[in-house]
């Protein structure tokens, strides 16, 4: 058995099992503010079983900001953030997730990794422990860094509501 993480929407928290299912890790989180969902523009967290597709943004710096998975060459600071009130901030480091259930979560209009689903950091002042995203998953950006250490492409992901 490999590391996999459990993903607890009503608790706002991820959890990190070691190869022997046991708790490596725990850290708060904020899911999406619309709750649990797969439909494709329902801004919801989606259920069920996943994996990591890819691991993207190694070795950026920290509050690095991305855009379609980009770096943009920016860094987040509370000055950049009330220039742009409205931004969905994916910072530091993306873990995009695939999911793995045909109909429920994979493929059509259902599709986790065509909704651009990703776990990813956040600017510090966003509040975690309560839900607030737009589907993603966000975490504390160095959370977020210890969490892509940790894992590797392929690693299941399971979210439940």
């Amino acid at each position: 058995m490999k590391k996999s993480i459990l993903i607890n929407i009503p608790s706002q928290s991820l959890t990190l099992l070691d190869e022997h299912g046991q708790v490596e890790k725990r850290y708060t989180v904020s899911t999406a503010a619309n709750g649990a969902g797969e439909q494709d523009g329902s801004f919801c967290t989606p259920r069920g079983q996943h994996i990591i597709r890819a691991k993207i943004g190694a070795g950026q710096p920290i509050n690095t900001v991305f855009v379609r998975r980009r770096p943009t060459g920016e860094i987040y600071t509370p000055d950049l953030g009330d220039q742009f009130p409205t931004r969905d901030w994916i910072l530091t480091r993306i873990l995009w997730l695939s999911g793995c259930e045909r109909g429920f979560n994979r493929l059509g209009k259902v599709d986790t990794m065509r909704r651009y689903i990703y776990i990813h950091g956040s600017p510090d002042g966003v509040g975690m422990g309560v839900p607030g995203s737009h589907g993603c998953v966000r975490m504390r950006n160095r959370d977020m860094v210890d969490l892509f250490e940790r894992v590797a492409a392929g690693t299941p992901v399971t979210i439940e509501a």
